[in-house]
C-alpha cells in the first residue's frame, strides 16, 4: 500500500500536520500500512509537495516551534481519484489492504464503483480457491531427517485450514455485502450514536 495514497486520503478528509498523520498511521491507519515512522511521513510529504499534490501553511505557536499544516491540492485529489477509479488488480494476498483502502473511500467513489471492485475481488478469490485449495501442499519438503516431521505435518495442516477458513470468510462477507448493495440495502446497520459522531466530524 503506497504511503502517498494513504496520506492523500487522510489529508482529503482533514488538513493535518506530519505529527498528526503519524498518529493516524499508528492507530486507524495501521490497518492499511504498519510500522510507518515520522521521518517516512515527512519525507513523503516533501516529495508530494514537490509534485504539487499537497501544500502547507505555517502555524505559529507561542513558545513552541512553528507547525506545517498540510492539505491536499486539486492535483492531489485528482491523483487519489485516479487510483480509486483506475483498474483494480487484486494483490496476490487477499489480506493486503488494497481492497479495504478503496472501500474506505466509498463515499467518494460511489456504490457502482464499489460493486465493480467487489465483483473483481470475489471472482479473483473464487478462482484462487479453485486453483489452490487442493494443491499438493507437500510438493516441497517439510523438513529433513532428524526433524519432528509428524509435528510438521500437523502444523502444516493447521495452517492450511486456518488460511482456507480465512479466505472463505473473506469471500462470504464480500458476497453478502454485494447482495445488500444490489438490493439497495445499507452496507451494514449503524447505530444512531455512531452515525451522529461520524457525520459530526465532517467539516463543511
Amino acid at each position: 500500500m503506497k504511503l502517498e495514497i494513504i496520506l492523500l486520503g487522510a489529508l482529503r478528509s482533514e488538513p493535518s500536520t506530519g505529527y498528526e498523520l503519524t498518529r493516524f498511521l499508528d492507530t486507524a491507519g495501521r490497518f492499511m500500512r504498519s510500522n510507518t515512522t515520522m521521518s517516512q511521513v515527512y519525507r513523503t510529504l516533501a516529495a508530494m509537495e514537490k509534485r504539487g499534490w499537497v501544500e502547507h501553511e505555517v502555524e505559529s505557536k507561542a513558545g513552541a516551534s512553528d507547525l506545517k499544516r498540510f492539505r491536499v491540492t486539486e492535483e492531489g485529489e485528482a491523483e487519489l481519484l485516479d487510483w480509486l477509479t483506475g483498474p483494480y488488480n487484486p494483490p496476490s494476498r487477499f489480506q493486503d489492504p488494497d481492497l479495504y483502502a478503496r472501500l474506505a473511500h466509498a463515499g467518494l467513489i460511489g456504490r457502482e464503483r464499489v460493486l465493480e471492485i467487489l465483483e473483481i475481488e470475489i471472482s479473483t478469490r473464487i478462482s484462487e480457491i479453485a486453483r489452490f485449495r487442493e494443491r499438493d501442499r507437500y510438493a516441497v519438503s517439510i523438513g529433513r531427517k532428524g526433524d519432528d516431521l509428524e509435528f510438521a505435518v500437523e502444523m502444516g495442516e493447521w495452517l492450511h485450514r486456518q488460511g482456507a477458513a480465512a479466505i472463505d470468510r473473506h469471500v462470504e462477507a464480500l458476497v453478502a455485502l454485494r447482495e445488500r448493495l444490489l438490493n439497495g440495502e445499507p452496507a451494514t446497520e449503524v447505530s444512531p450514536d455512531v452515525r451522529e459522531h461520524a457525520l459530526g466530524r465532517v467539516r463543511a
